[in-house]
């Protein structure tokens, strides 16, 4: 899952990692020598235009023509910077009149850096790989989808295992790749894979639990049954898994299930739309009001509404109270339909810190990961929170835990990580977080622009905060300061201090 490395004489350049070795040893090249450096030496031997480059190394932003000259001379610089003569005196940028540059060097790609492998947990952990849709109907393909995204959730409420989230299982969708290296990328040594048809009002599906290290098939079975009997089919499958794996068949709590199947295909299509854009989380808002209108006792559908609703207001710079209290009232009634379900209780939980209710909020988090300690999204919420609290260490303790069981997750887990390394005074880690291509273009821009002020690299800084600003023109730093969930006064002075050396307004 890491992306390509390439090699060219005694250069080594990771565009994922950000760094540049010469015969194994660092070459202090800039972030945006790096962004330029990649560009060319993925399109090796084409002329790139100096239009392609500048937006390689400076994307969503207009600069002049002179900066590109700039960055191509200190490239030019550190690749010719021998030390000895191994280089042989080549120039591995040219330049093409009028046009751009091309890189001329021979390249070989290495493949991604190898990750270091994730020790097994200490229980029998487990990775459920997106249903195969058999239907010749793409529409169907959300149904496959919802199903693996059920099974995670089922099988994540059980205490005595380790179940990967659903956005890293995802990650391997469509993708033809050995379930032995599927299973260490992911630190698990179980794989539920399957295969889903709907049709005529029937269901089929075949799925298998693999043991990744031996390779043995432990569990196998086909269901055909009616399509209404599809969540007494999860069911089954969570039972058969947990027996295999346990050997025991005590199952958590039972979930809230839909009542109507449109309204689930509604909130299925719904909840991989709602980080998207503002255009998606629109498509979102009116195919969740349509479910919770044909199933008024759906807890998940008014879950997401109530998120949607937030996200709305997060989006557009600064909280709407029509907005907020309309999210916190379907976050409850999520919860009253369905006390069981960790992601209601989360999402009410986040909602509750920002009105201040902490006290209440606390409960609902430790509630959530009582009732599904794999639920990698209460962790990531419960970091920001926790370190708007001032309780810094804690906070990291939450992402990390988050991360482990979310490898490959959205970018508002990043967005908490770096705010965590910044609020712990670790500049460069939260540098390094926040420049990755998963979180660059996001909100996130303005922990970044802070923690460059702290390393005294105030250029970047501002020129963060200004890229931060196009997206969010009516930002300020006391309006952000006095709506935060902020419970401590020397991490908010920490903050604002950050926002203001870069420059965000006041």
């Amino acid at each position: 899952m890491q992306g390509s490395r390439f090699a060219f004489g005694p250069f080594v350049l990771d565009p994922a990692a950000g760094t540049l070795l010469r015969n194994g040893d660092p070459v202090a090249v800039g972030y945006r020598g790096v962004r330029l450096l990649a560009a060319l030496v993925e399109r090796s031997g084409e002329i790139l235009s100096k239009a392609e480059l500048m937006d390689a190394a400076w994307p969503g932003t207009a600069v002049e023509e002179g900066n590109l000259t700039v960055q191509i001379a200190q490239l030019r610089k550190l690749l010719g910077a021998a030390g000895d003569d191994s280089d042989g005196g080549v120039d591995w940028i040219s330049t093409i009149p009028r046009v751009g540059y091309r890189f001329t060097g021979a390249i070989e790609r290495l493949g991604g850096a190898k990750r270091k492998p994730l020790p097994l947990p200490d229980k029998p952990s487990i990775a459920v790989l997106p249903f195969v849709n058999l239907g010749n109907d793409a529409e169907q393909e959300s149904f496959a989808d919802g199903l693996t995204e059920d099974l995670i959730t089922d099988l994540s409420r059980v205490s005595g295992l380790f179940v990967i989230a659903r956005n890293s299982a995802f990650a391997y969708k469509g993708k033809a790749m050995d379930v032995r290296a599927i299973a260490e990328d992911l630190g698990v040594r179980y794989l539920l894979q399957g295969s889903a048809r709907r049709a005529g009002g029937r269901v089929r599906i075949n799925a298998q639990l693999v043991d990744a290290v031996s390779g043995d098939h432990l569990w196998a079975e086909r269901f055909d049954r009616s399509l209404e009997d599809i969540f007494a089919v999860q069911d089954e499958v969570t039972a058969k898994i947990v027996e295999a794996l346990l050997g025991r068949l005590r199952a958590p709590p039972p979930r809230n299930r839909p009542k109507n199947l449109e309204a689930y295909d509604l909130c299925v299509r719904a909840r991989r739309l709602m980080d998207d854009s503002p255009q998606s989380a629109q498509e979102a808002h009116l195919m969740l009001t349509r479910a919770v209108f044909l199933d008024p006792e759906y807890a998940e559908a008014y879950r997401w509404l109530a998120m949607n609703h937030w996200m709305g207001w997060v989006h557009s710079g600064g909280p709407e109270e029509p907005a907020r209290r309309v999210a916190l009232e379907l976050a409850r009634k999520a919860v009253a339909i369905d006390p069981n379900d960790a992601g209601c209780r989360w999402i009410l939980a986040y909602l509750l810190a920002y009105e201040r209710s902490f006290a209440e909020a606390d409960a609902e988090f430790a509630r959530a990961i009582e009732l599904d300690p794999n639920e990698a999204d209460t962790f990531a919420a419960l970091s920001d929170i926790a370190v708007l609290a001032g309780r810094v260490d804690e906070g990291l303790e939450h992402i990390a835990k988050a991360f482990r069981l979310n490898p490959f997750p959205a970018s508002w887990y990043y967005l908490a990580l770096g705010q965590a390394q910044y609020a712990a005074g670790d500049y460069e880690a939260a540098v390094e977080t926040l420049r990755r291509d998963e979180t660059y273009r996001t909100s996130s821009r303005r922990f970044l622009a802070a923690s460059l002020a702290q390393l005294g690299r105030l250029d970047e800084a501002r020129a963060e905060a200004e890229l931060f600003l196009v997206g969010n023109p009516h930002f300020t730093t006391s309006h952000w300061a006095a709506t935060e969930p902020f419970r401590d006064a020397a991490t908010l002075k920490h903050f604002v201090d950050g926002f203001r050396k870069a420059g965000l307004p006041e």
